[in-house]
């Protein structure tokens, strides 16, 4: 498949984070945590994959009207709402309370692998 289709659902704000649920091509793929305040616009956003200066590694760079590359605001591992400043944190797991995500690095690692087998993404925040 060319294009991957990325959409987050997010769930109302509780302990001062946003948890979501992040589908690709319709199918559910991991969770997500923003922290409530500084999380990014919803919307629809380019997801170009790109070197990250701060983490020094391949990472998905979100880019929208409300949003420049320059304000770098990537996917990347976490697991609570202190681990970002606007990014989307993602996870396999969370708990029941919707105050943490965990399984970070596995839900990275596997949208990496993921992403890198689209020509083109784009994703959707509701």
């Amino acid at each position: 498949m060319n294009h991957g289709e990325l959409e987050l659902v997010r769930h109302a704000p509780a302990h001062g984070c946003l948890i979501g649920e992040l589908f690709i091509n319709g199918k559910f793929f991991c969770y997500t945590l923003e922290r409530v305040g500084v999380a990014i616009p919803t919307g629809a956003y380019q997801v170009l994959l790109n070197q990250s200066p701060k983490f020094r590694k391949l990472m998905p760079l979100l880019v929208g009207a409300q949003v420049p590359a320059t304000r770098g605001v990537r996917m990347h591992c976490g697991t609570k709402p202190a681990d970002t400043d606007a990014c989307v944190l993602v996870g396999l797991a969370k708990l029941p309370s919707n105050v943490r995500i965990y399984k970070s690095v596995e839900a990275f690692e596997k949208l990496m692998g993921v992403l890198l087998g689209f020509a083109t993404s784009t994703l959707t925040i509701r």
